[in-house]
């Protein structure tokens, strides 16, 4: 039946109020004669908009939105350079299982025509060197296609970042509204039998180990362990599964002795992780007990650690499962809580060692550090020791640029959480370096006038490398680079400024830094604890 042509809107509007359909109240970018279809409908679609002082930032704070969410971060992008900026992001999203949708205006033709405003050679072909999926809509039909094929992805698959690049012409020409939104898949469940067909296998074990990723966030992680009487390690992403478990080893999984824990188990049960190098910094896990693999991704469960018993599905529901096999189930392990202890303490002490001074500033941070705070972290020394000694409360609350490794996410990403956790403390960390590839989005944190502590860690030097090319007999060479005044820098864009003397005035700074009626930028020193 043919629509009424009064509801007709230009397409660039209608995918504003197809998105507010599907539940999104927050969009992230910067508009452009390109792409300024897409922001007719912004206002009128009941949709706020983020504005970014790059792509690069607008794209990371949609990575920071969904982090904080769990839905669909999107962000509208420009055609050619702006894409072209976005793609960092969209690479880091993608690594690190984040649903990013980047929707951009394309130019119509580009194959018998050059010169044109913001031409380049093939920006769908671009995008898909770094999203799951990048595509052309020719119609409006196809648009909305794309754009629920978006929300089922991020519903029922592992999350990824998409792309979705809409010609000029057709964003500009008068389209019928939006489809009703599909009522979107569920994540994949395990069949009961093969879950059920592990119930011997858990309850004969006498060393049984849990590692717990990322994806098993939603898992009652901390429960199982407790059932089996398992020892857990948590990757980065993975931290705060199980806090207070007196067989937890913490996320230590990257120290090198770890493979000798590992070893001691006599069944490895992996939930939700890729056990990628950035999660083990070595080729293989160190075990030698069969495994139990929990994952939604196939690739995951067909990889090199080889597991004994893969299990395609959500890690939380399979550990629901789980546990009702294991009803009346008494533990008898043999991990002993003190020789736990005595291993994690060694191991802070590395960590220590490693990298001096860190381990204190940490403690004093997280002793003053709400409960329910969440924290974004740019790649830098101090976030290395973080993630290693910091035991979250729970888990999702520490999000980190894993493996794609970009400089620049935590200050944008922040902007995203906080964002979306109005009223909820928010805080980004990062160096003094990384901070500066994206610190010009002070101005948007400034704008948005709510509380976002920002700790940059300044050791006046890329000092990771510099002991990098130390320990590879490589005379240090380009590590250290004139940094501005951060204080006046902050004070420049409005936002506060603080630089504590020592570990009480730290955490004075960032207790008050929660109640500010904008973002503070507290400065931190290696003197800090001198």
């Amino acid at each position: 039946m043919p629509q009424d042509p009064s509801t007709q809107r230009p397409l660039g509007a209608q995918i504003s109020h197809a998105l507010r359909a599907r539940g999104v109240d927050t969009i992230f970018g910067i508009p452009g004669v390109h792409n300024q279809e897409m922001y007719r409908g912004i206002e009128e679609a009941g949709i706020r908009h983020i504005l970014a002082r790059h792509e690069q930032g607008a794209a990371f704070m949609a990575d920071g939105y969904a982090r904080a969410t769990g839905r669909l971060g999107v962000c509208y992008i420009i055609t050619g350079p702006g894409l072209a900026n976005a793609m960092t992001p969209l690479g880091q999203a993608y690594s690190d299982s984040v649903s990013v949708l980047a929707i951009a205006s394309c130019l119509h033709e580009t194959a018998a025509r050059r010169g044109q405003l913001h031409q380049m050679r093939d920006q769908e072909g671009a995008a898909r060197t770094v999203c799951a999926w990048s595509e052309t809509a020719q119609s409006p039909d196809a648009a909305y296609g794309l754009v629920d094929r978006a929300f089922a992805d991020a519903a029922a698959r592992r999350k990824r970042s998409m792309a979705l690049h809409v010609p000029i012409p057709l964003l500009e020409a008068r389209a019928p509204e939006a489809p009703a939104p599909l009522t979107p898949p569920a994540l994949p469940s395990a069949d009961e039998a093969s879950v059920a067909d592990l119930r011997d296998l858990l309850s004969a074990s006498r060393a049984p180990l849990i590692i717990a990723g990322g994806g098993a966030v939603k898992a009652r992680v901390a429960e199982l362990a407790t059932v089996l009487g398992a020892a857990t390690f948590t990757t980065y992403a993975g931290g705060g599964l199980v806090p207070e478990h007196p067989l937890d080893y913490g996320s230590y999984l990257a120290r090198p002795s770890s493979a000798d824990v590992i070893a001691q188990a006599d069944l490895v049960i992996v939930l939700g992780s890729e056990l990628a190098e950035v999660d083990l910094w070595r080729n293989a896990l160190g075990h030698t007990a069969p495994m139990i693999r929990v994952d939604i991704d196939p690739e995951v469960l067909a990889d090199e650690h080889r597991a004994e018993h893969p299990i395609f599905g959500d890690a939380a529901g399979v550990v629901d499962r789980m546990l009702t096999h294991l009803e009346g189930h008494r533990p008898n392990t043999k991990w002993q809580a003190d020789e736990v202890a005595q291993t994690r303490t060694r191991w802070r002490s590395e960590v220590e060692a490693e990298r001096p001074g860190i381990v204190a500033i940490c403690d004093a941070l997280r002793d003053v550090m709400p409960g329910d705070a969440m924290i974004y972290s740019d790649m830098t020394q101090f976030a290395y020791v973080a993630k290693e000694v910091w035991d979250m409360p729970r888990p999702g609350h520490w999000h980190h640029p894993s493996g794609f490794g970009t400089l620049g996410y935590a200050l944008p990403a922040a902007i995203g959480g906080a964002v979306a956790r109005t009223g909820l403390p928010t805080v980004a960390i990062a160096g003094d370096y990384g901070f500066q590839y994206t610190l010009q989005d002070l101005g948007t944190a400034v704008e948005l006038a709510q509380p976002l502590p920002i700790l940059i860690w300044d050791n006046m030097k890329l000092k990771e490398i510099e002991d990098s090319m130390v320990g590879a007999q490589i005379p240090p060479n380009a590590v250290i680079a004139r940094n501005p005044d951060f204080m006046a820098l902050a004070r420049a864009y409005g936002a506060g400024a603080r630089h504590p003397q020592s570990l009480e005035e730290l955490q004075r700074d960032l207790t008050e830094a929660f109640d500010a009626p904008g973002p503070v930028v507290i400065y931190m020193t290696p003197d800090l604890t001198s």
